[in-house]
């Protein structure tokens, strides 16, 4: 085992970006005549964003201004789940939006069969929310890198790899 060289393959997003993103999106809210005297709030927890708002039309352009703002920071789209607009009370609508992140382990199951089917000499473990890929060759994990990255439409989550060594 020496000789092996390793990768993970993982779904995750860089969270400052989605701060930064999230707070472009506050500013603008601020400055647009159509979100002029209404409510309408942002916010970041752990896990998940909350839109609150007082009418559903303004719920769907929080949703567009977040989602362009995510896309110029580098974001993937899959990272939003979006919930349904629900009624919060006081005439006002709330939208929560999960944040995906880790591979769950149908998808983990997808790569692991992909690897094992078309790359023979490479072989790849599921580690918890993660793939492990590992080989003796650095030329078939690159190769197991662009399959992956040609196939990353097909999955749910958005792909990364990371601990290239």
């Amino acid at each position: 085992m020496a000789g092996d060289v390793s990768f993970d393959v993982v779904s995750d997003f860089d969270r400052q970006e989605l701060v930064n993103a999230l707070d472009q999106v506050r500013r603008e809210i601020g400055t647009r005549f159509d979100f002029r005297g209404a409510l309408a709030d942002v916010t970041l927890g752990k896990e998940e964003i909350t839109i609150h708002t007082d009418s559903e039309p303004r719920a769907v352009a929080i949703r567009d201004l977040v989602e362009s703002k995510a896309v110029r920071r580098g974001l993937s789209l899959k990272v939003f789940d979006w919930g349904k607009v629900e009624p919060a009370g006081g005439s006002t609508v709330r939208q929560v939006v999960l944040l995906r992140r880790g591979l769950n382990e149908e998808t983990a199951k997808k790569i692991t069969k992909l690897i094992r089917d078309e790359f023979p000499k490479v072989k790849s473990q599921i580690q918890g929310d993660a793939v492990r890929v590992s080989g003796k060759s650095k030329d078939d994990l690159q190769r197991v890198i662009a399959r992956l990255r040609e196939e990353g439409e097909g999955y749910p989550v958005p792909l990364d790899f990371q601990n290239y060594r």
